[in-house]
């Protein structure tokens, strides 16, 4: 193994310093006594009681998971069943388009998405709200999905669902029984994916969201505009908390499947 250099380890350190130093800055000063986000008066919990009092912040929390729970799952069915079309039908007619289609998106700008979004709303009368952000993010993270699961199933190995086939499974218990089963990792990778991306959008959720509709992007960045707020840094502190649980957990899950699939294989 290749010893670090001193010129590597003082660019990890910068590099990491650089990414992590804020957000340490930012959990040290949510527990603040100050309203002063930058002057330290000692510590105190009090804005942690003070943003779970805030209702607006609370309603904009449920839009935000409701929009994210919808969306992801939405855009994780009709991603994977166009992963399964790219991948299993060959070249057919619209192939191109179709594909062009799918994965425009990703190097789509979010403005043009969320306008072109707000403009088709408008033009079939549907009211700003839930529903539309919802449409709206699935129509962005689909894409996403189709990604992740195409790449799995390009290594599918096929002679599983010809097994399948032989034994007599029809062409939806061969999908159910043997080919859910095996992406189904991919499927969750990219739900979690979409998730993640509707939790994070701001700019097609301003685009699409209605009057009482917002979004906690969308919350927040209004509050930082009159500036920076303590209960702004709990808020953000709960969600690194969140994520770092969510990390962890998928870590240790993901050891002891692989260390469980590996005493199955010695014990074979």
């Amino acid at each position: 193994m290749r010893r670090l250099s001193g010129f590597n380890i003082v660019a990890l350190t910068l590099g990491f310093a650089f990414l992590y130093i804020p957000i340490l800055i930012l959990i040290i000063f949510s527990f603040n006594e100050s309203k002063l986000v930058t002057v330290w008066a000692g510590f105190s919990t009090k804005w942690y009681g003070e943003l779970f009092q805030n209702q607006a912040f609370l309603d904009a929390a449920w839009v935000t998971v409701k929009v994210g729970l919808f969306s992801s799952t939405i855009a994780t069915v009709l991603g994977t069943l166009a992963a399964f079309v790219l991948v299993r039908s060959g070249r057919f007619y619209g192939r191109t388009l179709f594909s062009g289609m799918i994965y425009a998106p990703l190097v789509m700008p979010e403005v043009i998405t969320g306008l072109s979004l707000l403009l088709l709303f408008i033009s079939i009368g549907m009211p700003r709200g839930v529903t539309t952000i919802v449409l709206a993010h699935a129509t962005f993270s689909m894409c996403y999905v189709s990604v992740v699961v195409s790449a799995r199933m390009a290594s599918f190995d096929r002679s599983l669902e010809e097994a399948a086939y032989d034994l007599g499974c029809s062409g939806w218990d061969a999908f159910k029984s043997v080919t859910l089963p095996i992406i189904a990792p991919a499927v969750i990778s990219g739900w979690l994916l979409a998730f993640t991306l509707s939790l994070d959008d701001l700019v097609i959720a301003s685009f699409t969201a209605g009057p009482s509709s917002t979004t906690l992007p969308i919350k927040i960045y209004s509050s930082v505009r009159l500036g920076v707020s303590p209960e702004i840094n709990a808020l953000s502190t709960i969600i690194i908390g969140i994520v770092t649980v969510g990390v962890i957990t998928a870590s240790l899950v993901s050891k002891r499947a692989i260390a469980r699939q590996q005493a199955a294989e010695r014990e074979a």
